[in-house]
């Protein structure tokens, strides 16, 4: 559970999703090798946009069929929920956030100090209300793979909160900072193998298809080394 968005979609770099039409706002179902996400929205952002986004984020993941629905919160920032039963996930927003939004996160190593275990403040610098949607559905996809994957789920809202930093800084170049707005060291906070912990979540045809799409080096002129296109 996670309490208290950037650049166009790219309409290419997803799979191929579907639209039905539900009885208040447009449901859209998005289709993957094995996944498959019913998506509904009730706030003003939009249908597609989201949708593309959290479709790229889930691509490659054998997390079953999961529900998404994006809605203002009622009082709180910003929110999200996750039941594992259902495979259900709620990313609730606030109505009058102001962005860019510097939002508290459990990015950081925990240290001690004698007796007594701390954690730096560490903030995630959302551009708009996109980006904040995606972090919490990547905090809580996260939760649904740890399961899907046989891990023990308590106590992994750290873990949960560095996969989804980590695909945002990846993907959209959120900046990492600390309370003073300096930019942190992405060795501060990017120190496990994540996507590792879950592997048994990934979908395998989703990885044969990656390593069947990537381009073989070509000669560099003069023949010296090669040169990798990517």
């Amino acid at each position: 559970m996670l309490a208290a968005l950037g650049s166009p979609p790219l309409l290419s770099m997803g799979p191929p999703f579907g639209l039905c039409i539900g009885k208040q706002k447009p449901l859209f179902r998005a289709r993957y090798p094995v996944s498959s996400m019913d998506f509904q929205n009730s706030t003003a952002l939009s249908d597609l946009r989201l949708v593309v986004l959290f479709e790229e984020a889930l691509w490659g993941w054998n997390v079953g069929d999961i529900q998404v629905r994006v809605r203002y919160s009622r009082s709180a920032e910003f929110s999200g929920t996750c039941f594992y039963a259902d495979k259900r996930i709620f990313v609730n927003l606030g109505r009058h956030l102001k962005f860019p939004f510097r939002m508290e996160s459990n990015l950081g190593r925990a240290r001690s100090m004698g007796r007594i275990w701390r954690r730096p403040t560490v903030l995630v610098e959302l551009k708009d209300a996109y980006q904040l949607a995606l972090f919490i559905f990547l905090h809580e996809l996260y939760h649904l793979l740890v399961k899907r994957a046989g891990r023990n789920t308590r106590q992994k809202e750290s873990m949960c909160d560095r996969f989804a930093a980590k695909y945002l800084v990846d993907h959209s170049r959120v900046s990492i900072l600390d309370p003073k707005g300096q930019r942190v060291s992405r060795t501060e906070w990017d120190f496990q193998d994540l996507d590792g912990f879950v592997a048994r979540a990934r979908d395998p045809r989703a990885t044969s298809a990656a390593r069947r799409s990537a381009k073989r080096p070509r000669p560099m002129q003069g023949g010296q080394g090669y040169l990798f296109e990517v």
